[in-house]
């Protein structure tokens, strides 16, 4: 679990760094230079002989589905979704994990559902908002999309890596944020907009920060994070950046003043939702039929 607590924070800073500073560049643009970045990272530890074949191709699909299609995604549904129903519709990714993993395994497994559920719940009391009115649906379909391609990428790689145990996790990872990367930058070429590639220097810093800590670290982090779990906590865990990004938020980037006693309540119970998430999924004994 440490691995994902680390990775947790890592990402609920960055959600605030985006926000703050690279609002107004091209997203496939970023996701791309963040995917290239993270492949850079970890390309001096490659070693192509250890998965030549078969599993190199399963590696860089797991990664075009898992970071690739889920950043596109993700990126799209901001054309048809307010900020915080991107956030609202992302929620369901625990029960994805806990669905596909089961759904792999040819079992059922109700601790973790009861985990991803309660992680569900925590995250919905912190970030449900009113329900505008108008054409959401394409929205909420890309959001899905985007939560069960980051689901599968965790359960296919955590399966892969059990059963390659001898293989090191930095001998293979740059494979996986490359199919990343190609599925990104594929996809820039049919959405990006040209005119919103003009970047200053602040704005770069923030991109490489992301891409080489955020991106190259924390997926490589959540990953391995991810093996050495059951897939209740990793289900759990999904979630748990929810009241950390908003903590992040509201005291370190200056939004504090937005803050009701309604809205800390909602963070509070909501925190303590998904804490009780990851404690079931990590201590209760697994009821399987």
């Amino acid at each position: 679990m440490l691995y994902l607590a680390i990775v947790s924070f890592i990402w609920a800073f960055s959600f605030g760094l985006i926000g703050s500073t690279l609002s107004g560049v091209d997203p496939f643009f970023v996701a791309t230079v963040r995917l290239g970045c993270a492949t850079l990272l970890f390309l001096p530890f490659f070693r192509p002989k250890l998965i030549w074949g078969i599993n190199s191709f399963r590696l860089f699909t797991y990664g075009a589905i898992q970071f690739g299609l889920m950043y596109v995604c993700y990126m799209k549904s901001y054309q048809y979704l307010p900020s915080h129903l991107v956030a609202l519709f992302s929620i369901m990714t625990p029960v994805y994990v806990v669905l596909i993993n089961d759904f792999r395994k040819r079992q059922f497994t109700y601790s973790h559902l009861l985990a991803a559920v309660l992680s569900v719940c925590g995250a919905a009391t912190i970030k449900a908002k009113g329900m505008p009115s108008g054409d959401i649906w394409l929205g909420f379909i890309l959001m899905q999309i985007a939560g069960l391609s980051f689901a599968f990428g965790q359960i296919a790689y955590r399966d892969w890596k059990q059963s390659h145990a001898s293989i090191n996790h930095t001998a293979v990872f740059s494979m996986l944020t490359f199919g990343g990367t190609v599925f990104a930058w594929a996809s820039s070429l049919f959405f990006a907009d040209q005119a919103s590639l003009a970047i200053n220097a602040n704005q770069w810093q923030s991109i490489f920060y992301l891409g080489f800590f955020a991106s190259g670290l924390g997926f490589f982090l959540w990953n391995k994070g991810a093996v050495l779990c059951n897939p209740g906590t990793l289900a759990a865990f999904n979630n748990a950046v929810v009241p950390l990004a908003l903590f992040f938020s509201l005291f370190i980037f200056g939004e504090v003043g937005v803050l009701s006693a309604g809205d800390l309540s909602r963070l509070a119970i909501g925190g303590v939702l998904i804490a009780s998430a990851v404690f079931v999924a990590s201590y209760k004994r697994d009821f399987i039929v």
